[in-house]
Formats: C-alpha cells, structure tokens, sequence
C-alpha cells in the first residue's frame, strides 16, 4: 500500500542537490518502490519525438531510440492526455518496448502499463512510462498519488532542461569570451613595437610583473598605448584564459558607476528592468583593466576600494556580497601621485592600484622608435589598401623624427595611415610601388617649411624645390619649437582662447596641448578655459 510517508521520501529525494543523471536515477528507484513493477522510463519531448533520458528494467539500447510521438499509438494517447493514463491489460495498441524489457525474452505478454504526461507551464515536456507483467497491479492506485508522481516526475525533468540550458548557455558565454578576449589581445598588432631603451626597460617591467596577481597602474601621456599594455599584461598572465573586461571610467556617468561595476538587480533603481551584471562579475576569473582611473569620483573610488581590498563586491539593490576573483589593470594619462596631493584622488586606493607601477615612455623619448613604428604602420596602410608595395623617404623619416608628437603612437599612425592614401594616388602605375615623401606627412611638412620663414634665429629647417627634391639644413629642433609655438598661439586666437575648441583644431588632445604648450614657454593659466 502506497503511504504519504511513500510521497514525502519521493518528494524528499527530488529536491537533494545532486547531478542529473543522479536525479533521474532517484527519481525511478524511488518510483519503482513506491509502486511495485518491473520498468521505468522517463523520455523527453523534442518537437514530435520523444527521446529516453533515463530508464530501468528495460534494455540500456532504449537510450539510442527517438520515438516518434504520431507512430507510436501509446506514446500519442498520453501526449494528448491532461492525467496519468492506465491503458487495459488487454489493450491491442502495440507497446513501444516489445521485446526490449529484461524480465521478458521474445514479445510482451499481457501485461499492465501507465503513461505520465509531463507538463511545465502547461506544455508538454516529456512522458514517464510504467510497465508491470502483473496485469491489473495499477488499477487500484488513488489518483492523488498518481498526480504526485507526475508533478515531480515533471518537476525534476523540467529542473534537468533548465540545468541543460544553464550549461550551454555558459559555454556559449565562456566561448564567447574567450573570443572576444582573443580578438582584443590581437587587435593592433598586439605587440610592442621599439628598440629604444626605455622600450627595453618597461618590457622587462611587463615580463616581471604579467604572471603575478599583483594590480598594476599604467601611467603614460595620451597615445602612448596603455591599452596595448594592458592587453599584453593579460596575455602573459596566468589568466590569459579568462576574461578581459574593459571599462572606460571617464565615460561612466556618475550616477551609474556603481552599477556599471559591480551590477544591479531588478528595481533597484528607475530604469533597472531586468537584472544586469557588473564589470567584475564578467571579469571574475581573469582581468579587469580600468582605463582613465583617473576621472573617477571621489565616492566611486571608496567603492572600488572596498572591492580591490576584499575581492567583494556588492551588487546595487542586493544586501549579500558575492566574492569575485579579479586582477585589476588600471590606466590614466594623469599623473596619480599628483593627484592625490591635490585631494583628487584618494591615497589609499592610489597605493592599492600602484603595487606595481609601469609608466610608458613618450615617443620623443624613444630614440630610434619612430622609423620602425612608421614602418609598421605603413605595412599596415599597404595590406588595407591593396598596394603592392609602399616605401617611406630618408627625407620623410627625418621630418618624422624631427617632429615632437604631442599625440605620441596614436599620432604617427594616423599621420602614417594619411600619407599612405596620399602616396597611392602618385605611385608608379607601371610597377604598382608608392613612396611616402615628406609633403605627403601633411602638417609635419608644413610646420618645416612655416618654421623656417617664422623664426629667423631658428634658421631653416627645410628648403623645397620645384622637383620636390628636400635638403635639410641646421638648427631643427629649434625651428621645430618656433612652429608648434607659432601654431597654437594661431589656433588658440582663432578659438578665442577655448583650449579645448584649439585642440580640436590641431587634432590634439587636450591635456597634451596644455603640457605642450608649457614645454614652449605658453603662458596657459591666465588663457587657461
């Protein structure tokens, strides 16, 4: 006789924490206790099939079966069926198992079966089959017991697709990152490009510092990489198989910082519709790099603090914290330790994210770095324009190495990328081969030739013939300065003394004139705006 007790284990033993095929295994020794019979199988709808998932007493080649629902009479009846179904003990619709139950050699006797429709927000998942050589033993089981039995029946295959979606979905999303993470590594190259020694010197920094945990604060003027940096750091880490999340903190709006780090849930604040995850939560297991740290407000940073310090995070309208395991990568064109004196940025988290500083040279400061930099870029140039073969003048490596690049890497490339689209339009059609020449490099060639008409005691920096043919003279750093002094005092009265509205006009970043315009000798705090 079938007891509550009997339906209390069953439901008991549905609801323990284990592995699906545990869970199935459970469910129809449980069943097979409760009610006395000699095969089990759960089976799974998909589309207009039904496919085993689990089964006893009957041959284990069941599993290697689809059924399809329309051919097989008893599947069809339970299908279309709201209840357990008990089919007569002399029922002449033919049995999906004949011949394939082990307690029977040949075809099936008369014998009992009943058939479990398995809903979920009433459509139909699967079926449970019961089978018994006792013809009759299920006629006399109370129809609440056999409800029971399909409600958890349904509730622990429905429980099983949800895990099966859960795990694809994650794979997918693993993938996906792994993707993506890759795509970011090799993006621009990838890799550093120079030989100068302070290239040398932060190489070394990056091969000591990538395989720690250790955070790390990049330092360096606009352009000059840090992103690149970063990258690399994390492929050289023990995390290169983990994500590389990015987040740009200038572009955070402030009212939002919070939960674009570490996540909100559903209604936690006007707008929040659904549940989103944070930056570290996606991160979690590999890099976090946090590029303009620097304009982070002063109460962010408290958070980021707490988060750096515990490796927790709480997410916004969530009263637990969750653990996160995060190696944070942090980059600002600032000058951090200036920062802080200023009260603009909190010492504590400065000292955190600085365990290990590694701060980029400037271009100007990387003696011989240039020619291959141009090289590298015009190669780029050559391959995305279809060329054949593309070369840069002695004369146009001299402008470029006399020039100062406020803009750094960044600078040259685009620089290189222009003259590259210049070049094509005069090269050889004969031999498809283009030259860069110096006034293919735009503004760096005119800022030579106006240097040397503005400035006298500069001298001439270089002097253009008809036939295009430069010679270089004395003098040229000197004439170099005079130029960019003449050309953001132009671009500074034109702009009506709007440093940013200058910086526009001169291509440049902002923060860059500004330190620029001090190396020359610019009085910047009365005109400063």
């Amino acid at each position: 006789m079938i007891t509550s007790n009997d339906l209390l284990e069953l439901a008991i033993d549905m609801a323990q924490n284990v592995t699906t095929k545990d869970r199935f295994d459970r469910l129809l020794k449980t069943i097979r206790h409760i009610i006395p019979c000699d095969a089990v199988v759960l089976l799974k709808r998909q589309g207009q099939e039904l496919k085993p998932l689990a089964q006893t007493g009957v041959s284990s080649e069941l599993l290697g079966r689809r059924f399809d629902i329309l051919s097989q009479p008893r599947f069809e009846a339970i299908s279309q069926s709201q209840t357990p179904v008990r089919f007569a003990s002399d029922c002449d619709l033919p049995d999906p198992y004949d011949g394939m139950l082990e307690a029977v050699h040949g075809d099936l006797p008369v014998h009992a079966c009943m058939g479990f429709p398995l809903y979920a927000d009433e459509q139909l998942i699967g079926i449970l089959t019961l089978d018994s050589l006792t013809p009759g033993v299920f006629d006399e089981i109370p129809v609440k017991t056999l409800e029971v039995i399909a409600a958890v029946s349904a509730a622990s295959l429905k429980t099983a697709i949800l895990f099966k979606k859960l795990e694809s979905h994650s794979e997918h999303y693993q993938n996906l990152v792994s993707e993506l993470t890759q795509e970011a590594l090799i993006k621009d190259g990838g890799e550093l490009i120079g030989q100068s020694l302070p290239m040398q010197k932060m190489q070394q920094e990056i091969g000591l510092v990538a395989p720690s945990d250790f955070a790390v604060l990049i330092e360096g003027e606009t352009g000059v990489g840090k992103e690149l940096v970063a990258r690399i750091l994390h492929r050289k880490s023990t995390r290169a198989k983990g994500p590389l999340v990015y987040v740009n903190c200038a572009a955070l709006p402030e009212n939002l910082i919070e939960s674009e780090l570490f996540g909100h849930v559903k209604g936690a604040f006007t707008g929040a519709d659904k549940d989103r995850a944070g930056k570290f939560s996606l991160a979690n297991g590999g890099t976090l790099f946090l590029d303009e740290i620097g304009e982070l407000p002063l109460l962010a940073q408290s958070k980021l603090l707490r988060a750096l310090q515990s490796q927790e995070i709480q997410v916004v309208g969530k009263d637990q914290v969750e653990l996160v395991d995060v190696r944070v990568i942090a980059a600002t064109n600032r000058v951090l330790k200036q920062e802080v004196e200023a009260n603009r940025f909190r010492s504590d988290l400065y000292h955190r994210l600085s365990v290990f500083p590694i701060c980029i040279p400037p271009l100007r400061e990387r003696l011989g770095d240039i020619t291959l930099l141009a090289g590298y870029f015009i190669e780029q140039s050559r391959r995305k324009l279809g060329m054949s073969q593309l070369l840069i003048d002695d004369d146009a490596i001299a402008s470029l190495d006399a020039y100062d690049w406020p803009g750094n890497v960044r600078e040259l490339e685009h620089v290189m990328n222009r003259a590259a689209l210049m070049a094509r339009s005069d090269q050889t059609h004969q031999t498809g081969m283009a030259r860069i020449k110096p006034y293919h490099l735009g503004q760096l060639q005119g800022h030579q030739t106006n240097a040397s008409l503005s400035d006298s005691k500069a001298g001439s920096l270089v002097t253009t013939t008809a036939n295009d043919k430069a010679f270089t003279v004395s003098n040229l750093k000197a004439a170099t300065a005079a130029f960019q002094a003449q050309s953001i005092q132009q671009a500074l009265v034109f702009a009506e003394y709007n440093w940013s509205q200058a910086a526009r006009s001169l291509e440049m970043d902002r923060a860059n004139l500004v330190r620029l315009a001090k190396r020359l000798g610019i009085e910047v705090t009365k005109q400063l705006n």
